[in-house]
């Protein structure tokens, strides 16, 4: 079992039914704390005013500063109560590092909504008799008085254990200590018999119980755990010559090649309306020709606007069909929210003041300076917010209505925080399954409070980070501290994002981002042709790809690319395939990086009780690499055992710590302890991905 699931199971009763003697001390007034001082308590969000994050099953770590006077022995507990006010479990808290009075506990919340975590600090009596009694009873000093005030202690104990705990045991313990006739050394043991102390650890007695609570935001696993595919309907089955746009039909073809790559979640960018005016031409040119189709993102013609189909992907019934399609193979849809507009959007005509008007009588166009989207304009929500909430919140329960359950916020950053608060709110409030990704890649204060007002999900800066310390310190953070305020969403690349680092690495540039994507963190993605390594930009020095399909469309020859050997395919597959089978690689705070000595190499580990997976990956697509892996034996959940050598020669058999490494990339098998040599050539394998074997080690 593992330390995590032993914490969870000792249960510790409530405050209630332990008694009064136990219950809540009364709160001097003027206090700052109760009879047991709770500091320092994580994870807690804006000082609790907002809920840490959480999805079902998923185990948090809940720690706090626990701090009584003098040499009395304290303890800790964690209370779950569920969206019902259900309560329990009661898991109690372990002491930590020696001197740092701080204690914690592995929680799992058990359903979606809103939950609460109590922490209670309480007096522990019989710790405190037992550590003193174990000092003056062997040394003769008082020994009937001390093993009387046990026997006191112990009493009260077990006139407040639950009725269906039987106290036959704890009766021959208390008879046993006041038994003047046996040796002191004896009377004193009874007390330490493994039964009774096994009791005790379950129903402590607590005394001057403190406590304190913050909220807890439980949402299904999908929240936290999943493999996202981006494509754009438009481009499948379509044509280049003739000009002619694919249809949700011909893209519902692409559906069973994405399920068997055991991808979960088919992401779409709008599927709305085009406008006409100002539309983009291909590589973002400003000129347009009479074919081609535009972006995607100038959602709004005369045809509609968010809440209508493109004419060219057929009607809202052949999405329907291609919903239902994705769900027949396992996969759920997730559209574009994008509240942006083109000139020729009704919403322009029919509530101008939606939208910021320049002081020539104008309205004001998208810029991220230098770049401009004059094609696109930007919604105000100043002038009339309610108007522009009811609407927005229309348009979201009416793609809801055909089946989408996830929605891809497009720029989020540059709308109200507390629209987004209201509208994720409301959403949830009747359907808690529905999630929203925030696509804010901006500063890191805003990108972590969208996260706390509501965002199930977050974009991150993995993007851009290459290099072993940035990839080392950025983990330790999203993993770490801001686990409870946003998850990460570790997509390789999107269709405006194609980094340096994949223009010009080759292959195995695209094999080891995929790797430190699919197994760093629970969620990632890729945009459709990194499969097939999609590398060219459309120019020096920018990140936009070369007839990028934000403005043409893009079909692809998947067969000829497979046939070939010209795919990434069979990689993403099996990197998806382990995710599904190794419980460790679908959480985000189990995360261990290793130390090994050549910084264009990285090793982590992730760890869930009995299920460990190590990874060794190059950062260097173009060279082979060399290190020594030092590994914490400790996090991977490696035990001393003894070990008896095969061979003709008898040898003793010899006390270690060691592994049976399986790498999941070759199949192959080898020993492993606590410093290793390896040499990965990214023309081979990028990566040792390895299942840690402790139930082979003989």
């Amino acid at each position: 079992m593992s330390p995590r699931a032993a914490q969870t199971r000792r249960a510790v009763p409530s405050a209630r039914t332990n008694g009064s003697r136990t219950g809540n001390a009364t709160t001097p007034a003027g206090a700052t704390t109760g009879r047991y001082a709770i500091e320092d308590v994580t994870p807690v969000v804006a000082c609790g005013a907002r809920p840490a994050k959480a999805v079902v099953g998923e185990p948090v770590e809940i720690t706090a500063v626990v701090v009584g006077e003098g040499h009395d022995a304290v303890g800790a507990n964690v209370v779950l109560r569920g969206p019902r006010r259900a309560v329990g479990p009661f898991t109690r808290m372990a002491p930590g590092a020696a001197g740092t009075d701080r204690y914690h506990a592995w929680v799992a919340p058990t359903a979606t909504g809103t939950w609460t975590y109590t922490v209670e600090a309480w007096g522990d009596p019989l710790s405190t008799w037992l550590h003193r009694a174990a000092v003056k009873v062997p040394a003769g000093l008082d020994v009937d008085l001390e093993l009387e005030e046990g026997a006191r202690l112990y009493e009260e104990f077990a006139a407040a254990l639950p009725r269906r705990v039987p106290r036959r045991a704890v009766t021959a313990a208390i008879d046993a200590l006041r038994d003047s006739g046996l040796p002191a050394s004896q009377r004193l043991a009874a007390v330490m018999d493994p039964a009774i102390v096994a009791l005790v650890d379950e129903h402590p007695l607590r005394r001057g119980v403190s406590s304190v609570t913050y909220p807890l935001r439980v949402d299904r696993e999908r929240a936290l755990f999943g493999s996202w595919y981006e494509f754009f309907p438009r481009s499948e089955g379509s044509s280049l010559d003739p000009p002619r746009s694919g249809t949700f039909a011909t893209a519902a073809a692409r559906l069973p090649a994405i399920a068997a790559m055991e991808f979960d979640v088919v992401y779409l960018p709008p599927i709305h309306p085009i406008g006409e005016q100002f539309r983009k031409g291909p590589n973002n040119t400003l000129e347009a020709g009479p074919d081609d189709p535009g972006s995607p993102w100038a959602i709004g013609s005369a045809a509609g606007g968010h809440d209508a189909v493109h004419p060219d992907l057929g009607t809202e019934d052949d999405f329907r069909a291609f919903v239902a399609r994705a769900g027949e193979l396992g996969l759920e849809v997730a559209l574009d929210l994008a509240l942006q507009c083109s000139p020729d959007h009704p919403w322009v005509t029919e509530h101008p003041d939606w939208f910021v008007q320049r002081a020539d009588g104008t309205i004001a166009y998208a810029e991220n300076p230098p770049k401009k989207y004059q094609d696109i304009y930007p919604m105000h929500f100043d002038a009339d917010p309610e108007g522009v909430f009811v609407e927005v919140l229309r348009v979201v329960r009416l793609w809801m209505d055909c089946g989408v359950r996830i929605f891809r916020v497009d720029n989020p950053h540059t709308k109200p925080v507390s629209f987004w608060e209201r509208l994720i709110a409301e959403v949830n409030a009747t359907d808690p399954d529905v999630l929203f990704l925030a696509e804010a890649f901006t500063r890191p204060a805003m990108m972590r409070m969208l996260g706390e007002i509501g965002f199930q999900q977050s974009y991150t800066y993995f993007t851009w980070r290459n290099e072993k310390w940035e990839l080392e310190e950025y983990l330790k953070e999203l993993a770490g501290p801001l686990a409870a305020s946003m998850r990460p969403n570790f997509f390789v690349n999107t269709p405006d994002i194609l980094t340096e680092y994949l223009q010009y690495g080759g292959p195995g540039a695209f094999a080891i981002r995929a790797t430190l994507a699919a197994t760093l963190a629970p969620t990632w993605g890729v945009y459709s042709g990194f499969e097939l390594f999609e590398h060219v930009a459309v120019r020096p020095g920018s990140e936009e790809y070369l007839d990028s399909e934000k403005y043409q469309y893009r079909p692809r020859d998947w067969d000829s690319a497979a046939a070939e050997g010209r795919t990434l395919a069979p990689y993403l597959t099996a990197l998806n395939r382990w995710r599904r089978e190794h419980r460790a690689l679908q959480l985000l705070r189990n995360l261990t990086f290793h130390y090994c000595d050549n910084e264009f190499m990285v090793a982590y580990s992730k760890r869930e009780g009995d299920d460990c997976i190590l990874v060794v990956c190059t950062l260097d697509p173009h060279g082979t690499r060399e290190c020594t892996v030092h590994l914490d034996l400790d996090a991977l959940g490696v035990p001393e055992r003894t070990f008896v050598p095969d061979g003709p020669f008898g040898a003793e058999p010899y006390v270690a710590r060691r592994f049976l490494a399986h790498d999941l990339v070759t199949g192959e098998s080898w020993w492993w302890g606590e410093h290793n040599y390896v040499r990965l050539d990214p023309h081979q394998a990028v990566a040792h991905v390895i299942h840690v074997r402790l139930d082979d080690a003989s």
